[in-house]
């Protein structure tokens, strides 16, 4: 399906969504924030290393659109005015970057809105590296959150859980975003594993790919159920091979500018 037909699909199902979510995203709101404070007890696992979860991001960074997610233009020179300063023109859905539900809301809230209790949360790694290895489309399922939960313990309310499908490390590459046909070709979450999480009271999920929803997905059914619920997305993560399948407590710099979709944030985990 053409790039164009996808966003044609989505608006459309996002305005059919509208008056079903707006209840919901107050209801999963509320209820996440009371699950967020189980985050606090994950800060006295760590023993004190340090891992920045996100990419340097320049004009040169794959975007969805493949269009520059930044652009600098010099404001201030230290030959003209004795200091530096960049203008900067941006998209708020570059680089490693925050989705906020009203991506995928008109009633959603606002990246600025989005409670500080659920930015510091207990993280969670489910690693799919070896499916996405084989498939470029590969998905975070159920059965891949039943077999973290068999192997680490149960998923605690209030915690981001992170995708890690090694495609962080295809970044400086055409093939983080498209394959060989030009097609959208990468890793993402399922519906069903984020109806499961939903179910959890999880506070926000995170990939290390372009997108919640993996590249062949027609109607970005992820965006269109995880969001409008009052919960946030976090896209283009690295460094997850880095950090342990649970015991971190992950620190989302979430940026806080008012009527914002979402934004590029530092993210950075304690381990």
């Amino acid at each position: 399906m053409c790039h164009a037909c996808v966003i044609e699909n989505v608006r459309s199902s996002m305005l059919s969504r509208r008056a079903l979510f707006t209840g919901a995203a107050a209801t999963g709101a509320a209820a996440i924030a009371l699950g967020a404070l189980s985050a606090r007890p994950a800060l006295a696992q760590a023993t004190g290393r340090v891992i920045d979860l996100t990419h340097a991001w320049d004009g040169d960074f794959p975007t969805f659109d493949g269009l520059p997610g930044i652009t600098y233009e010099p404001d201030k020179t230290i030959e003209a005015d004795g200091y530096q300063l960049w203008k900067l023109t941006l998209f708020e859905h570059s680089g490693t970057h925050i989705d906020a539900p009203m991506h995928f809301s008109a009633d959603g809230i606002s990246v600025d809105e989005i409670p500080v209790e659920q930015l510091i949360c207990p993280l969670c790694v489910i690693d799919i590296s070896a499916k996405a290895a084989e498939d470029a489309n590969a998905t975070l399922d159920p059965e891949d959150i039943e077999a973290f939960i068999a192997a680490n313990g149960d998923i605690p309310a209030g915690a981001l859980v992170a995708m890690h499908s090694g495609w962080a490390a295809k970044v400086a590459d055409t093939t983080y975003r498209t394959n060989e046909a030009g097609d959208f070709a990468f890793p993402g979450f399922s519906k069903a594993a984020t109806d499961m999480l939903a179910g959890m009271e999880v506070a926000g999920i995170g990939v290390d790919t372009l997108s919640l929803d993996p590249g062949n997905s027609p109607d970005f059914g992820v965006h269109n159920s995880w969001l409008p619920g009052g919960r946030y997305g976090i896209e283009n993560l690295a460094g997850l091979d880095q950090v342990p399948a649970t015991g971190a407590t992950v620190f989302v710099g979430a940026p806080k500018h008012k009527r914002g979709t979402g934004g590029p944030g530092r993210i950075i985990a304690v381990a």
